[in-house]
């Protein structure tokens, strides 16, 4: 991975690896050298479907990782269940407390994201915020542009 990320001058800063919290529960110790071997060179780590394990908070503290995905089991109903809230309110304190930013799965709806705002979950994924899109068209430039910006460089 490292030598990828050299060979192909990679500002590590731009990557941000999403791993589950089932992944890194089953394998811990794998999981913690290489996100600080990859940390150790600017990338981040974001920790997926967090919520959906058993032991979630006991794993997390000995975790390093930038952002912390809300699951979106508890997220979805977050509306009209009091515990769903209350669990959502709760991941999102000890995430803010411990230096991570959040994000909201499932934000389906706009009374979602009124509530995650609320409760200041710091980012929402889901149908609320946009559509998903094919990647083609999410990420297109348009090749004129790319030609004039890189037209002074020598070959």
């Amino acid at each position: 991975m490292l030598d990828q990320i050299k060979l192909h001058a990679i500002n590590p800063r731009r990557i941000c690896f999403e791993i589950t919290e089932t992944v890194v529960i089953t394998n811990l110790n794998k999981a913690r050298q290489f996100m600080w071997t990859l940390r150790e060179i600017g990338c981040r780590f974001s920790l997926d479907d967090f919520g959906s394990g058993l032991s979630f908070f006991v794993y997390l503290k000995d975790l390093e990782v930038d952002f912390l995905k809300i699951d979106g089991m508890f997220v979805k109903a977050i509306t009209n269940n009091k515990v769903d809230r209350a669990m959502v309110e709760s991941i999102n304190n000890v995430g803010h407390m411990m230096g991570m930013h959040t994000i909201a799965e499932f934000a389906e709806t706009d009374e979602i994201l009124k509530v995650l705002r609320e409760i200041d979950v710091d980012y929402a994924q889901g149908y609320a915020v946009t559509e998903p899109e094919l990647f083609d068209d999410a990420f297109y430039v348009n090749p004129a542009l790319l030609a004039n910006r890189f037209s002074d460089r020598k070959a």
